[in-house]
């Protein structure tokens, strides 16, 4: 009998060793594997060059609004407006999409998305007043709160190895539409750029057409594991790595729903919505949600996003009367290339580095940034004068002003490698799929929320402190996110989505 229970022990340990090795081998996947992966991954970002397009087209429209030649006349608070209720209107997008891509799918909602965009673009190229200017911006901004679609498909077709890096091209693709508005102001009208703008998003649209739809949504919300087999097939080219991976979403699905009954069984409609509800007192429900929220609030207070929103104002407040002023196309280029280029080595190097390891680089580079920034601003306005030898006439020091300058931008730089690309692209990994859909867009929604009040409010904010104040303040509140990254963020690089949710499970 001993004998037997010795066999059986050893065979079982055989097996156990057999699955870990071919896990193992799927974690070793080579990247030629993985090619249509990456290009349908490559496909559903061109969703979100749109909200970057629409953060930086405001700059381009409203001074060709000013000129004389203009044919639809605005005024001080017209111009506001057209700035501002783009981020007011991507809220109700976020919203709707997670009830909307839960029961229609990731890849249809993704296709239908570019229709708020194409409407949009369509305004404005034939907008005869400024009412058609408000209401297309308002769809362009409804559509930006849609995208949040992307990130929960590319989350849901990558392989763990290579999620990291795909997941933050999102913030490629959304500084890419940034770097186009901003270049094509310097040749051509706004309405020739609506036209542009509108072919792009047609151009997603079929391009959308073209990519399988989510194995975790066909799985979880559908029971259609035919069609995830062969969604995996075509995202997988390895025959291997297509099985391992299915099987991961098979395991998604059971933990989707662990008490499954029969479905026949006669439920009443309060105890539906009593378990409904029941799914976020989880652990590994509400736990990554309280971390993503805080997270979204260290983003926002951190003022990364109030810098590219009034760079024109804080060169000029830094530079004074100095001739060597940046304009606004300058800046808003400068702070657009320097977010592109980060971007990109951001994404390629988090394959090895990791969310925890770009997050601290990003905060420890800010934190020194701003601290920096401040006290040199502080000391600046206070002490730095001096002595004409011929006549008592205090001079500011202008040849020191490029050194604020290069602190900013450095900020910016290291912004870009954590707070602007992680929180956003953390909503795909951390959410199980159970709940991906509704609480992702209730994230965006607060992000854009926090966003809009937190640069609403900083014209105020200078007229009470100054910029040097303000920079140290952030550098403050950078410090105390350094440390609520240390304690609470979680590595997920190489992790499956299952083994992400079991350590929320198990208190870690």
């Amino acid at each position: 009998m001993s004998a037997e229970k010795d066999a059986e022990a050893a065979f079982v340990e055989e097996k156990r060793v057999e699955i870990a090795s071919k896990e193992e081998e799927s974690l070793a996947v080579p990247w030629k594997d993985c090619i249509k992966q990456f290009l349908a991954c490559c496909i559903a970002h061109t969703l979100v060059i749109q909200p970057g397009i629409n953060m930086a087209f405001s700059a381009v429209l409203l001074p060709q609004l000013k000129e004389e030649n203009s044919n639809i006349v605005i005024d001080k608070v017209a111009a506001s407006w057209i700035a501002s209720i783009v981020t007011i209107s991507t809220p109700l997008g976020s919203l709707c999409i997670g009830p909307l891509m839960d029961k229609f799918g990731r890849k249809r909602i993704s296709i239908l998305t570019t229709i708020p965009f194409l409407l949009s673009w369509g305004l404005h190229a034939f907008a005869f007043n400024v009412w058609c200017i408000y209401i297309a911006r308002i769809i362009a901004g409804f559509g930006g709160g849609l995208t949040t679609v992307a990130l929960v498909y590319v989350s849901e077709i990558c392989h763990p190895k290579y999620r990291a890096m795909l997941l933050s091209l999102n913030s490629v693709f959304v500084t890419l539409g940034i770097l186009i508005t901003c270049v094509l102001g310097f040749w051509f009208d706004w309405r020739i750029m609506s036209k542009v703008f509108f072919c792009l998003a047609l151009a997603s649209a079929i391009g959308l057409c073209w990519i399988p739809e989510s194995p975790y949504w066909l799985t979880v919300f559908r029971d259609d594991t035919l069609g995830s087999a062969i969604s995996l097939k075509w995202l997988y080219s390895n025959k291997l790595i297509a099985e391992n991976a299915y099987r991961g979403v098979l395991e998604s699905r059971r933990l989707a729903s662990p008490d499954s009954t029969d479905e026949n069984s006669e439920k009443s409609k309060l105890l539906q919505i009593k378990q409904k509800l029941n799914i976020y007192k989880d652990p590994i429900v509400w736990k990554p949600l309280i971390i993503l929220i805080v997270l979204f609030l260290f983003q926002q207070l951190s003022g990364a996003y109030v810098i590219i929103f009034y760079a024109v104002d804080i060169f000029r407040e830094i530079s004074g009367k100095s001739a060597d002023k940046l304009d606004g196309f300058g800046a808003l280029i400068i702070l657009g290339g320097i977010r592109f280029v980060v971007a990109i080595i951001s994404a390629v190097i988090s394959r090895k580095l990791g969310r925890r390891v770009l997050m601290f680089i990003c905060c420890i580079g800010m934190i020194f940034t701003s601290l920096g920034c401040g006290f040199y601003l502080y000391f600046k306005q206070n002490h730095g004068t001096m002595f004409n030898e011929e006549a008592i006439i205090m001079e500011p020091i202008q040849e020191k002003d490029n050194i604020a300058i290069v602190l900013v931008l450095g900020y910016v730089c290291f912004s870009s490698f954590g707070y602007l690309v992680i929180p956003w692209t953390l909503i795909g990994e951390l959410l199980p799929v159970k709940v991906r859909g509704k609480l992702g867009g209730i994230l965006v929604s607060v992000a854009y929320f926090l966003m809009f009040v937190v640069v609403k409010i900083f014209p105020f904010l200078l007229e009470i402190a100054s910029l040097a104040h303000l920079f140290i303040i952030v550098g403050v509140i950078n410090t105390v996110g350094l440390a609520f990254l240390y304690v609470y963020l979680p590595e997920t690089l190489g992790k499956t989505f299952e083994e992400i949710s079991k350590n929320f499970e198990n208190g870690q």
